[in-house]
């Protein structure tokens, strides 16, 4: 059987052409907090890119909806927080997805916590002591040292799930660092008056943001973490505020504010509803925005 020259090399060329399509793929990746979507698209802007959640959601509680069941099916990489943060309904995406790429022990599953160290690490812990997390406090999206650690590690990640794309991905790290590394001092600048001031926080949401800017979160508006405030907890609050050190009290865009303003409108302290994420505001469009605009409230209200 004699084949057609013409159709052979339009054959090879197809042939070559998908090959090349497929070598130069971009990653599907599912992120659990829009904090990780923002950085993923910071090192691979063609990724196709979906967040499980907003910044006016507590990523503790999420629903496995089917919606997102979709998601991580389709997904070959997913970009989480970690330190148990999403272990209420992550395990529960995992097996309704069916995904192999995104299982546990998978090169397609990236848990930030994992690429550094944590704060607040715990020896044990039980259901005593409320919603506590034992491998350390999971929002170290607020740490830039840390960011920069993650950031370097997704890289390396990335270029092992889609080698042809890893110069690339290389590339991208190396020009957000250099902006990372310029932004830092000058909020660090910015910020400078905020070291040694005392706030009343909700839960440890902005633990590695304190840490790092220097400012004391000295009470938690949860007598336990995932408690909401309870009549008996806010006046010993009361109590402690009375000592007169402390400059504000401090909650998440997507935290329930009543305890908050019970205790200012007592005390004549100001509450400032800060962004938990990117997208919590319409200056946090992504993580640079995010610290600017974090910054920006916490000195335009703290002296």
């Amino acid at each position: 059987m004699r084949i057609n020259s013409d159709w052979l090399n339009a054959l090879l060329l197809l042939i070559g052409v998908s090959s090349a399509s497929m070598a130069s793929a971009q990653l599907t990746v599912f992120a659990c907090e829009p904090e990780y979507a923002s950085l993923v698209t910071e090192l691979a802007p063609d990724a196709e890119v979906f967040s499980a959640t907003t910044a006016f959601q507590d990523p503790h509680l999420v629903q496995a909806r089917p919606s997102l069941i979709a998601k991580m099916r389709r997904a070959d990489l997913a970009v989480c927080a970690g330190a148990e943060l999403e272990i209420g309904w992550l395990p529960m995406l995992q097996m309704k997805s069916a995904n192999p790429k995104v299982n546990s022990g998978g090169a397609g599953l990236f848990f930030a916590a994992e690429q550094t160290d944590t704060l607040d690490k715990l020896q044990q812990a039980d259901r005593s002591m409320g919603d506590v997390h034992q491998l350390g406090n999971p929002h170290l999206h607020f740490s830039p040292a840390r960011v920069l650690m993650v950031a370097t590690a997704l890289a390396e990640r990335m270029a092992q799930l889609a080698p042809a794309n890893a110069a690339a991905y290389q590339a991208n790290l190396q020009q957000f660092v250099a902006r990372w590394q310029k932004a830092v001092p000058q909020w660090q600048q910015q910020a400078a008056a905020l070291r040694g001031k005392k706030v009343i926080g909700y839960h440890s949401s902005f633990r590695y943001l304190f840490d790092w800017l220097g400012i004391e979160q000295v009470a938690d508006l949860e007598p336990k973490p995932g408690l909401p405030p309870s009549s008996a907890h806010l006046a010993s609050l009361l109590t402690r505020a009375k000592a007169g050190d402390i400059s504000a009290i401090t909650v998440a865009g997507y935290q329930d504010r009543r305890g908050a303003d019970w205790l200012a409108q007592r005390t004549g302290l100001p509450v400032v509803v800060l962004p938990m994420s990117v997208g919590g505001d319409e200056q946090s469009q992504d993580l640079f925005g995010l610290y600017g605009s974090v910054i920006q409230q916490l000195t335009g209200v703290i002296q």
